[in-house]
């Protein structure tokens, strides 16, 4: 609907707190607030323009309705009460403020208010103007209460009697003159007046809303839904995410699917949704600041008597903006590839502190709380998710060595909680699962958790640790899968890539030998490590390089084959272009062939029955232009001897031509001598000595003496 243009459900206009105090003040039976009114009027106006554009839209074309669906058939079956539209636009403005023409009593009373304010306003302007024999601008007209009086100083002398309402050093006096009191007490009653008749007006509105009051609040809460839809859809096109492909394992159509399905989760490019925003929010930022100085210096250059210093100095400070610029599209986030495989239950990442595991499994928490909302996910490709009917989490920041005995136990309680609670279909992600307490303890209660886990808890559970032990799971339990976060220990800083089926390797002691440890204490730190584990690690680390060179050619190969399928496309495209050109070519070299042959033909004959009529007449045709087949004839016996021989030749073909002519009919067969191949006859014309037949796939006219029967 965005997309179309025309039905755009834009719902800010509707102040609904005030729409919903209306329906519950009719509800009630209590006169409506003017803004209330104003308010109802408000959604029933964009309701009746969505329904009127929407079913426009369907009247230019009909597709638009399945389109639009299933929004269509809300917005269409919305009951809107138009004469009750009509009727409030007639009683109250668009300020909230209830019209004089309302009613005549309110009309009256509103007179009657503005007659005793003129009236008031007079006496004050001449009771202050006797006042004011010394000139003082101290003294003005006030209203306090609804009632007009005159403020003072306190220490100025009056020259009308009054009730004095207040008194104070800094505030002056305020006095109500005995004049005005009667004046003010008829305008006192004239305004109750008008709040009565006001009252009434807007409790004939109650009473007209009572009699649609159920179709009013449908409408209402419709309008809500429509506008959380609208929120989603407008938050995923500013992102430009994903549409995730949901799928239910509880479903037995989808589950005797899964086993053909590969990935059980699959988020290719997936952004956390926060740290993008983030990053765009300093890129727009960044990048204003550049325009501002841009436009900054263009505003001094306008001017006159410009300081030469003050345009290097800005330009000075665009160049560093720039770079700023610069520097933050570079800095952009990284996006995570998470392929997890259907088979797996359990998923164990490992890699270095602030390496980016923890933004990991809030990507992926956030991916699935934002397709269970409605939500695109960010995502540069088709998301694929299972259904998740719960999502547990156990994602904490990093605590101090003070608080680990602490944070210790609150870890194991609410994973106690997470794994009593969690179903088959639950999503669990568990940061740092064992941490907090000895290490060997710490592992061997992980090692227990992700088991149970695996064997009859969640659908799919997501940790992240540093304990070594967790990482040999895999290889005794086909539900367990491994995955590292990369480090570059070149640079000695995280690339924030995941790398799948590789499990995390230690890298302290290489980035301790990097910093400049000395080698004494990196070699006795390599030996009390353990031999068994740097050579486990020296496994990892050629698996590591295995896994990018594999990474590599598969980049790679799909390049190529990419690039070959483009070539065969175009291949078959100029192939097919060839044998359009040639079929076209032999048609026109065929048609050439057979429409020279036929003016050659009726030449010869046309010589022949010359010389047969008058061979003088036939030797003064000779003098005539003969085409280019004839030209080679030059000399007379040469001449002669060709007469004879074409004489002979026509002789045969004319004993061929009556011999054909007698036994040639449409559907026969016959010989084309000069294709030398076979015809099926078509049509046969005697009187003009013609056949048409059917050669291949082309049709050709020819005389009885082209063919042999």
């Amino acid at each position: 609907m965005h997309n179309h243009g025309s039905c755009i459900m834009d719902f800010h206009s509707i102040p609904i707190p005030l729409v919903k105090s209306g329906i519950q003040d009719a509800r009630r039976g209590f006169p409506l607030d003017g803004n209330e009114a104003i308010a109802l009027v408000s959604m029933l106006q964009l309701a009746d323009s969505l329904q009127t554009s929407l079913n426009s839209a369907i009247k230019q074309d009909s597709i638009w309705l399945q389109r639009f669906m299933p929004i269509a058939d809300m917005i269409i079956d919305m009951s809107i009460s138009r004469p009750l539209l009509k009727f409030i636009l007639k009683l109250v403005d668009l300020d909230g403020s209830v019209k004089d023409s309302a009613s005549p009593t309110l009309k009256r009373s509103r007179e009657q208010v503005r007659l005793l304010e003129t009236k008031l306003y007079r006496l004050m302007e001449s009771l202050i103007s006797n006042d004011m024999k010394e000139k003082s601008s101290s003294v003005e007209v006030s209203n306090t209460d609804g009632r007009w009086c005159i403020k003072s100083a306190t220490d100025q002398k009056r020259t009308f009697d009054g009730l004095l309402l207040s008194s104070g050093s800094g505030t002056g006096t305020l006095v109500e003159p005995l004049s005005a009191v009667p004046l003010n007490d008829e305008l006192q009653q004239a305004r109750a007046s008008v709040a009565k008749a006001e009252a009434d007006v807007l409790l004939e509105i109650t009473h007209k809303m009572q009699t649609d009051l159920d179709d009013i609040e449908n409408l209402f809460n419709t309008i809500i839904r429509l506008d959380v839809i609208n929120a989603r859809a407008t938050y995923s096109i500013s992102f430009g995410g994903s549409y995730p492909d949901i799928f239910s394992s509880e479903d037995p159509s989808v589950a005797s699917q899964l086993s053909e399905v590969k990935w059980k989760l699959y988020l290719p490019k997936a952004y956390h949704p926060i740290l993008l925003q983030q990053h765009r929010e300093k890129m727009h930022k960044a990048m204003k600041d550049v325009s501002d100085a841009r436009a900054e210096i263009r505003r001094r250059r306008q001017q006159i008597g410009i300081v030469t210093q003050r345009e290097e100095e800005t330009s000075t400070s665009i160049s560093l903006l720039e770079a700023q610029v610069a520097k933050l599209k570079k800095a952009s986030p990284v996006p995570f590839d998470i392929f997890v495989a259907q088979k797996t239950r359990v998923l164990v990442v490992t890699g270095p502190n602030t390496g980016g595991k923890t933004i990991f499994l809030k990507t992926v928490g956030l991916a699935a709380m934002m397709a269970k909302a409605g939500l695109y996910v960010l995502s540069s490709e088709p998301v694929k998710m299972p259904w998740f009917d719960s999502i547990f989490a156990d994602i904490g920041d990093e605590q101090s060595l003070s608080q680990s005995l602490s944070t210790f136990s609150g870890h194991l309680k609410q994973t106690s909680d997470i794994l009593s609670q969690s179903t088959s279909q639950s999503l669990v992600l568990l940061d740092e699962v064992g941490a907090g307490t000895n290490p060997l303890e710490g592992a061997a209660l992980g090692m227990s958790l992700l088991e149970c886990f695996a064997e009859a808890g969640a659908l799919l559970t997501m940790a992240t640790t540093h304990h070594g032990e967790l990482k040999t799971l895999k290889y005794s339990n086909d539900a367990f899968e491994n995955a590292c976060m990369e480090f570059d220990e070149v640079n000695l800083k995280p690339t924030y890539r995941i790398l799948w089926g590789i499990p995390g390797r230690s890298n302290a002691i290489n980035i301790a030998e990097r910093l400049g440890l000395p080698k004494v204490v990196v070699g006795n730190a390599r030996e009390l490590h353990g031999t068994a584990s740097a050579e486990i690690n020296e496994v990892i680390e050629d698996m590591e390089k295995l896994k990018q060179k594999l990474h590599e050619h598969i980049h790679e190969a799909r390049h190529h084959l990419k690039l070959a399928k483009e070539l065969h496309r175009n291949l078959v495209v100029s192939d097919c272009r060839i044998k359009e050109h040639a079929t076209s070519q032999k048609y026109r070299k065929v048609q050439e062939i057979s429409d020279g042959g036929g003016a050659a033909r009726s030449l010869l004959h046309k010589k022949v029955r010359q010389r047969r009529a008058s061979p003088v007449l036939a030797s003064n045709a000779d003098d005539s232009p003969l085409p280019h087949k004839m030209a080679s004839f030059s000399s007379q016996s040469t001449l002669k001897e060709s007469d004879t021989a074409m004489v002979s030749e026509s002789n045969v073909k004319k004993r061929q031509l009556e011999r054909s002519s007698k036994v040639v009919k449409p559907g026969d067969m016959v010989h084309v001598s000069k294709f030398n191949k076979k015809a099926a006859v078509l049509k046969v014309d005697p009187s003009k000595e013609e056949i048409l037949v059917q050669l291949g796939n082309m049709k050709l006219k020819l005389t009885l003496a082209d063919v042999v029967i």
